[in-house]
């Protein structure tokens, strides 16, 4: 089985709340997650963190630095605090699986349906 690599954006604005998206694939429920998705040919983690953020919300990012790895199986997540330094919200994502963009506030993380379950603990952290 072949290794799966990606990244993933925590995004925090001077409001306290987390850049999130909504997504899913036409056919299921829509669910938030932050920004993230599996690394490209030759791409770095670093890369492939600001690109996807870039993609997925319009906001040009830079790396404050590494927060957490998520390994489950044949799956490595790496996880960054980035900081906003331009853009708008914008949804460009190419595999169109993004239906909203919005900043989220800590008290709504604990309702909110995730795509990632397992990291709702970590992203409440990260307040």
């Amino acid at each position: 089985m072949d290794r799966i690599t990606g990244a993933t954006g925590i995004c925090m604005n001077n409001c306290n709340q987390m850049l999130m998206v909504l997504q899913g694939k036409p056919e299921e429920k829509k669910k938030w997650a932050v920004p993230s998705g599996i690394t490209e040919l030759n791409e770095t983690f670093e890369v492939c963190c600001i690109r996807e953020v870039f993609e997925e919300t319009g906001y040009q990012v830079t790396i404050n630095k590494k927060l957490h790895t998520k390994k489950i199986a044949n799956v490595e997540i790496q996880y960054f605090l980035v900081e906003l330094i331009n853009g708008h919200i914008k949804i460009q994502d190419p595999d169109g699986l993004i239906y909203d963009v919005a900043w989220k506030e800590k008290e709504e993380l604990h309702q909110l349906p995730l795509t990632f379950e397992e990291d709702r603990d970590f992203l409440l952290s990260c307040f």
